[in-house]
């Protein structure tokens, strides 16, 4: 089953974005085995994603052959696990983390890519620059010695409203472009998961986190 939907989803993704791009699909891997994980790989994964620290330690191994990416919540304690062995932290919501990041990164002799994370809905309970700062976030983390600013992270909220969806995710794609217009690094926009990643796609996300689509739903 692993096979036959990274098969499909890799196929559809294969068009790329209305912008021309290339789109990045990144197997989500939260709970999910080493088994499973090596299954993705086997069947053309490029980059697996994992949200806890304590899985992304733990699951290295597996996920050898692939770019091995943090997507979820970062505290700044944890940051020691990841700087250096992430190829890409895309979580990055706020000064104080990407302020220990660099930190670590610099005495590592490092320089460590991130995406910055933009609360493109403005919800309470989701972390992440607010769209308003995303440009000024991205001209101060770009300076920032240990730090390399590869684009942007969103997630759009939970809403069946069409309409407001397109909106935000049309925002976020003015975002980024000003974003690459400042720094040539930044050539991601990572934006879609299982359930919203064809309207993503279509206002020009060429990143793509994919969880139950590919592994089905978790227990």
């Amino acid at each position: 089953m692993i096979e036959e939907n990274v098969k499909r989803l890799l196929g559809e993704l294969k068009g790329g974005n209305p912008f021309g791009e290339e789109v990045r699909l990144v197997a989500a891997t939260k709970t999910r085995s080493a088994e499973e994980i090596g299954s993705a790989i086997a069947a053309g994964i490029t980059d697996v994603g994992e949200n806890r620290v304590q899985e992304f330690t733990k699951k290295y191994d597996a996920a050898a052959g692939a770019a091995r990416h943090f997507i979820g919540h970062l505290q700044l304690n944890k940051v020691k696990y990841l700087v250096g062995k992430a190829d890409l932290i895309q979580s990055v919501d706020r000064d104080e983390l990407s302020d220990e990041i660099a930190r670590r990164a610099r005495n590592l002799g490092v320089v460590q890519n991130i995406l910055i994370q933009i609360n493109i809905g403005n919800e309470e309970t989701k972390g992440g620059y607010s769209p308003e700062d995303g440009i000024e976030a991205l001209k101060r983390l770009s300076q920032e010695e240990g730090l390399r600013v590869k684009g942007f992270m969103a997630m759009l909220p939970l809403s069946s409203d069409e309409a407001l969806l397109y909106k935000l995710c049309k925002r976020m794609r003015d975002i980024f472009e000003e974003g690459r217009s400042l720094n040539a690094d930044a050539q991601f926009l990572s934006m879609g998961m299982s359930g919203d990643w064809r309207l993503c796609v279509e206002c020009g996300s060429n990143m793509v986190r994919i969880g139950s689509a590919i592994f089905g739903e978790r227990n």
